[in-house]
């Protein structure tokens, strides 16, 4: 496979309009930690961006950060956390779930738009990008967005490449918004509570006052393939309801105080602090049990997004008849499912059953076999497909850019 490593954007001009002219598509990679989701691509070239990795301008003080998108996440990550900022939608880290070996970049970060438990608070990875630069399939460089919230008029092009999953254009630079990291941290830990009565104890947290900034729950089936800091939690073998709450530590601790007492009736809550409670979070964030090499391991993972009250009620559904097991986060809100391996990973049923409670499922992980016989992305409606082809259109007419990554066939 021929691999194009580019130095900036005038090379990735010059490789997008010589991919048009050889009506050759081209695969976009930073450092490839997500290649194993979506439709496998018919493409024997690879736009390598890993070289465009420089932090552009980081003015801690205004709250912003312009990275180049091949810029490697986690040391993003490290310089907004030396003065005590982060990502406040709190970005999935997917290598370990995909055992990809490395932890992929902002570029990819934002193509996949996959946010973290915080989500319910903070809003999506579209949320805090204020700004981008791109390459569209004519080969042109376009700008759009700003350095400000409120700098958009017309259509808001820059929220589109977010989940977009390179199929529009090759992001060069993003500007986002980064935000201060909280003094203190609690997570409220409920043991042993089924399905259903954890779902009304997260429902019940979250339309609390009291500012809750995450919601998970782990069956106790799914404990059996922890490590770390749920795997930790997790002795005895108990189902865990995950509660957290952010802020200065006097309100923290009063905040926690007073959910617990709002909890109460469904059980006695075990109270963990700070970095004990940021382990917790980055294990449900990764769906650490489902990445374990265990069983669990080897087993397709369906990511499904569904109204929070039906979570519950759409989970126990999908262990009775599929065989699998589920992780809860967002109060229920997102559902991930590994099911046993089979050819289809069970789509068909997985898909019927997230439909019917008003919620629709993405295939993360399965070998690549099961993905040329499945569809990955959720299938569209034909209104919204139709939309959908007219905006890719727009921006990429050859289909060159990461063709057939979202579309089986």
């Amino acid at each position: 496979m021929d691999t194009l490593k580019v130095r900036d954007a005038k090379d990735v001009e010059q490789a997008v309009r010589a991919a048009i002219a050889n009506e050759q598509p081209l695969e976009i990679i930073g450092h490839g930690s997500k290649r194993m989701i979506g439709q496998p691509m018919a493409t024997n070239a690879l736009l390598d961006l890993s070289a465009l990795n420089s932090v552009k301008s980081y003015e801690p003080n205004e709250l912003i950060i312009t990275v180049e998108a091949g810029a490697p996440l986690a040391d993003v990550k490290s310089l907004i956390d030396s003065k005590n900022q982060r990502f406040a939608f709190e970005p999935m880290e997917a290598a370990p779930l995909l055992g990809a070996p490395a932890a992929g970049t902002i570029g990819g970060m934002i193509a996949a738009g996959l946010a973290g438990p915080r989500r319910i608070q903070a809003g999506a990875a579209r949320d805090h990008l204020l700004g981008a630069q791109a390459v569209s399939g004519f080969g042109d460089s376009f700008k759009a967005g700003g350095r400000v919230v409120k700098n958009v008029t017309g259509y808001d092009l820059c929220k589109l490449l977010a989940g977009s999953w390179g199929t529009l254009a090759v992001m060069t630079e993003v500007t986002l918004k980064v935000m201060p990291r909280p003094e203190s941290e609690r997570t409220l830990v409920l043991r042993g509570l089924d399905d259903a009565t954890a779902n009304r104890a997260m429902t019940a947290a979250l339309g609390s006052p009291y500012d809750v900034s995450g919601a998970a729950h782990v069956p106790r089936s799914v404990l059996r393939d922890a490590v770390g800091a749920l795997g930790g939690l997790g002795s005895p073998r108990t189902a865990l309801t995950l509660v957290r709450l952010e802020g200065i530590t006097a309100s923290a601790v009063d905040r926690a105080a007073s959910l617990a007492n709002l909890l109460s009736r469904f059980g006695t809550a075990e109270t963990i602090e700070d970095e004990r409670s940021v382990a917790i979070w980055e294990c449900v964030r990764d769906v650490e049990p489902f990445a374990a090499k265990g069983a669990l391991g080897a087993w397709p993972v369906w990511r499904i997004v569904c109204p929070p009250a039906a979570g519950s009620a759409l989970g126990e559904c999908l262990v009775r008849e599929t065989g699998g097991d589920v992780l809860y986060d967002w109060g229920g809100g997102l559902i991930w499912t590994a099911t046993p391996p089979k050819p289809d990973a069970q789509a068909a049923l997985v898909r019927q059953r997230a439909a019917a409670a008003g919620g629709h499922a993405t295939l993360l992980r399965a070998p690549e076999e099961v993905r040329r016989q499945v569809d990955v992305f959720q299938p569209a409606s034909p209104g919204v497909r139709a939309l959908s082809e007219r905006v890719r259109q727009g921006f990429d007419p050859k289909a060159i850019l990461n063709r057939g990554r979202m579309t089986r066939g």
